[in-house]
């Protein structure tokens, strides 16, 4: 259902089965684990999280692990305010 690499990879599946006897397969809930970040990064003006994250991985789409180091669930709130100094994980090999 996910790719792999995926934050949701990991994440257990469950099936919720209606009255009507349909099985709706779905992805229990993703706890954020704790995750330190250790590589500085500066917002800049005009930043989003997916190009940090294509500076620092080389994929825009591992920008959920820099999320994940600052428990913040949506990407603006951390590129919001230019100066701002954020940290990110060790990528992952």
């Amino acid at each position: 259902m996910f790719f792999r690499g995926s934050r949701y990879e990991v994440v257990a599946n469950a099936t919720l089965t209606t009255p009507e006897g349909r099985m709706i397969p779905y992805k229990r809930v993703r706890f954020i684990p704790p995750t330190e970040g250790v590589l500085p990064v500066t917002v800049q003006q005009g930043d989003r999280l997916d190009l940090i994250a294509w500076q620092v991985y080389r994929d825009p789409e591992q920008f959920w692990r820099i999320c994940d180091a600052h428990d913040a669930l949506r990407p603006d709130d951390l590129t919001a305010v230019p100066g701002a100094r954020l940290k990110a994980p060790i990528p992952v090999r």
